[in-house]
């Protein structure tokens, strides 16, 4: 664990529903028994269809939505905190060493804020700073390292593009000097051109400042140019989980075959080749018996729709969640 940052261990996010006449009240289960590990100063990528339960994933690392079932440890070199128990002067104090960069650029910013009030506000709630002078400095020098001219501090958000909003949102995330920040589909939003650019900031302040990085993405290219290590998500559970080019060179899990036969190709050779899923994702309310994959995957036997398979090592760091991973890598 002396590697490890945060851990989790059985992580489940329930949320119960409203009842509709008699009968079990409902649940959506969001994330479910899933373990991960992310170890200090990486790049971790989570990678998944919409609704595949990355948002709340990341969400329960921050202490941001219900625990319902686990333990979350997360340990730096001063602190240990165990999330599922985490309130008070804790969690405010764990609020310092976590945060949070939003998908939406326009709807993640106040358009009544300058942006220096924006990227200042998490030292003045949380009382980082002794005064105004040390404030402005430190906004100055977190807004230089996101790229921002000193004269960006005094327009409102409105004045800006989507990409330039997007790193004063990384400058107010970086500005509280925290150990674990999660990009919840930080360049989905963007242009290409745009995308590339926050990527190369964000690998930047990562190896500049050491901080460790949950980067959601619903796109492997992405993942790819970005992440050391990727966990592929599926229903609420991780599927598999590798060092980013062990991931792509020895893919073992057909969901994340057909994740990556889903990459734009310029070869005509290879676009042909798609893997198509068939079937919508199922609900989370009432998930399938046995792997949740089964109801898609091309390879399901009568073993896959009875019985839950096992999260194991196939090799070093390379883990998977299928009954046939050897048969079908």
């Amino acid at each position: 664990m002396s590697d490890v940052l945060i851990a989790a261990r059985d992580l489940s996010v329930h949320f119960p529903l409203r009842r509709l006449g008699f009968g079990e009240r409902p649940v959506v289960r969001a994330c479910e028994g899933i373990n991960v590990e992310i170890e200090k100063g990486s790049f971790f990528g989570l990678v998944g269809e919409s609704g595949s339960g990355k948002t709340t994933l990341g969400r329960a690392m921050l202490k941001a939505a219900p625990i319902s079932h686990s333990e979350v440890v997360f340990s730096d070199d001063e602190v240990t905190y165990d999330l599922g128990t985490l309130q008070g002067p804790e969690l405010k104090d764990y609020r310092k060493r976590s945060q949070l960069i939003f998908q939406d650029p326009y709807a993640a910013l106040s358009p009544r804020m300058t942006v220096r009030d924006i990227i200042a506000e998490p030292l003045e709630v949380m009382g980082l700073t002794s005064g105004r002078e040390e404030t402005d400095a430190k906004v100055r020098e977190i807004a230089a390292k996101c790229r921002l001219n000193l004269e960006h501090l005094r327009r409102f958000p409105h004045a800006f593009s989507g990409g330039q909003r997007q790193r004063i949102s990384i400058a107010r995330a970086l500005v509280s000097d925290p150990k674990f920040i999660v990009a919840d589909e930080s360049v989905a939003a963007l242009d290409v051109s745009i995308q590339a650019d926050v990527l190369n900031l964000l690998n930047s302040i990562q190896r500049e400042s050491g901080i460790t990085f949950l980067f959601i993405s619903h796109d492997l290219s992405v993942i790819a140019h970005t992440c050391d290590f990727v966990a592929v998500m599926y229903l609420g559970q991780i599927v598999e989980a590798a060092p980013t080019r062990k991931l792509f060179s020895e893919t073992s899990h057909p969901y994340t075959r057909a994740l990556l036969s889903a990459i734009p190709s310029l070869d005509p050779d290879v676009r042909g080749n798609t893997q198509r899923l068939e079937g919508e994702i199922p609900s989370p309310i009432n998930p399938p018996p046995g792997c949740r994959f089964n109801t898609r995957c091309p390879h399901a036997q009568d073993r896959c729709r009875k019985e839950v398979p096992e999260w194991r090592e196939l090799s070093s760091k390379h883990h998977v969640a299928c009954h046939f991973a050897e048969e079908l890598a």
